[in-house]
């Protein structure tokens, strides 16, 4: 399988069917004006795997309301999400927003979660996946190995950490070029935002990989660096604090800045645009 032959239909087993018309993406509702896809991971998963099957090309944004609130200073990040094929809702407060604008999405589309199911997923369809991102490389071999005794049969077929620096235009050249060797149908990348949204914007005319999708913190959650908020805490919204738990001196100015702003900026849309 190379990612200039498109994948044939049988390759991914005979109890698993792509519909390539499944690679335009779903609609979307603006919050804070971003527009947060109308999705769930079925259907994600399933927009990945017919981009793959038909040949194309795009990225995959996964939001939470950090993401959102930078967006409204920054102008190369919100041009790098707006214009991403999916910005899936990774934050539970984006889904209670999503729902009172008159959507009724049953749960988020949590980044970590995401990229598990979509790697169980592929020991049966065989796509290859490259990993960008990490602490470290020595972090990164962790991840990988982490994936494959998780699901035995996953095709990682390469990965790097890059350094926590601005990259020269060699470095740059030698990271397409990699990629590309590789075959990769997929590529996580897991840099944080908002370097991997600009990173994906940035490579997707150079990469001839499929799908990029940037999810951030699942590098570390999958790889064992950082534990993961038990399911109650996630489902009430609160993963915010959990993190901050964990992390206090690198996220205490990231949740104090814009979760109230977020707050505040949803209630004025909400007070406008509320469904009758």
């Amino acid at each position: 399988m190379t990612t200039s032959e498109p994948l044939a239909l049988q390759d991914f087993g005979p109890d698993l069917h792509v519909d390539v018309t499944d690679a335009v993406p779903p609609p979307s509702v603006d919050v804070l004006g971003i527009p947060l896809a109308i999705t769930d991971y079925a259907r994600t998963m399933d927009w990945m795997d017919a981009t793959i099957v038909d040949g194309g090309t795009g990225y995959v944004c996964v939001a939470a309301t950090h993401t959102v609130m930078a967006c409204q200073e920054d102008p190369e990040l919100r041009a790098a999400v707006v214009e991403s094929d999916l910005t899936v809702p990774d934050g539970q407060p984006l889904v209670w927003a999503m729902n009172a604008l008159g959507q009724n999405l049953p749960s988020r589309v949590y980044g970590p979660e995401l990229m598990a199911r979509y790697c169980e997923r592929s020991v049966g369809t065989g796509t290859k996946m490259y990993l960008y991102g990490g602490r470290n490389q020595g972090a990164l071999v962790q991840l990988a190995l982490n994936l494959r005794r998780r699901y035995p049969g996953v095709q990682i077929v390469g990965g790097y950490s890059p350094p926590f620096r601005e990259l020269s235009d060699e470095e740059q050249d030698a990271i397409v070029e990699g990629i590309n060797r590789s075959e990769a149908d997929v590529v996580w990348v897991g840099i944080g935002v908002p370097k991997q949204e600009k990173w994906m914007a940035q490579m997707r005319p150079r990469l001839r990989t499929p799908v990029l999708i940037g999810v951030g913190a699942a590098f570390d959650f999958h790889a064992g660096l950082i534990p993961q908020a038990p399911s109650v805490v996630q489902s009430a919204g609160m993963e915010w604090a959990f993190r901050l738990s964990r992390e206090p001196r690198r996220l205490w100015k990231r949740y104090l800045r814009y979760n109230p702003r977020f707050v505040t900026g949803f209630a004025r849309q909400w007070a406008t645009q509320r469904p009758r």
